[in-house]
């Protein structure tokens, strides 16, 4: 089952990780955010936009627990420093909307391959074959 990591709990962050909740075959297998693991809970509970969360939400020691399926949350600025190779990550979805040239993304590609949720910054015209922004 690939692995999916989420770079930004923030409204898309959170609406991504509630979708990927119902697709088949995938799995979030990390989040990272510089917000503190209850106060993320909260917000993924509580949106006010997209209204309350149908799941149960809760904080744990390093994470957070979805309706029984654990996701550890780290905490990093630099995406360099975040353990996706070790925990086998096949895709980061960046969604801080911080990372946004080719460079920056670059930080991602210990997993592999990275997505973009924002537009990409002026730059060169071809991404490469591992970016899909």
């Amino acid at each position: 089952m690939p692995k999916v990591a989420i770079n930004g709990l923030g409204r898309i962050g959170r609406a991504t990780l509630k979708i990927l909740h119902y697709v088949d075959g995938l799995e979030v297998a990390a989040v990272n955010d510089l917000i503190e693991v209850d106060n993320l809970a909260y917000l993924l509970a509580h949106d006010s936009v997209y209204g309350r969360y149908g799941n149960t939400v809760t904080a744990t020691d390093g994470g957070l627990d979805t309706d029984g399926h654990p996701v550890p949350v780290y905490a990093k600025r630099d995406p360099a420093r975040l353990p996706w190779k070790e925990l086998g990550i096949d895709l980061v979805l960046e969604c801080t909307g911080a990372f946004r040239r080719e460079e920056e993304l670059r930080r991602h590609l210990q997993a592999g391959r990275v997505s973009s949720s924002c537009p990409r910054r002026p730059g060169p015209r071809r991404w490469p074959p591992w970016c899909t922004a």
